[in-house]
């Protein structure tokens, strides 16, 4: 499929059209990696960060969980 470079902002742009774009797993604000192949440019879409509460869970240890914070008295109708 061809396509032509456009302008965005002082940046270089590749509009996709959304049956490739659909194609590949593309969508809005999806990160990509571009990765220069002598005259080519590979566009590949990044796996997303495992954001589950489990995974997350699993990254706190007794290294780098924080103390509780004191955030004052209340001023309304906090139940502490």
């Amino acid at each position: 499929m061809e396509t032509r470079i456009g302008k965005w902002g002082n940046s270089l742009a590749v509009r996709i059209p959304q049956s490739v774009a659909s194609q590949v797993g593309l969508s809005l604000d999806t990160a990509v990696e571009l990765t220069p192949r002598g005259e080519k440019l590979e566009i590949s879409v990044l796996e997303k960060p495992a954001t589950d509460l489990d995974a997350l869970l699993a990254g706190v240890t007794d290294d780098n969980i924080h103390d509780e914070v004191e955030t004052g008295l209340s001023v309304g109708g906090e139940s502490w």
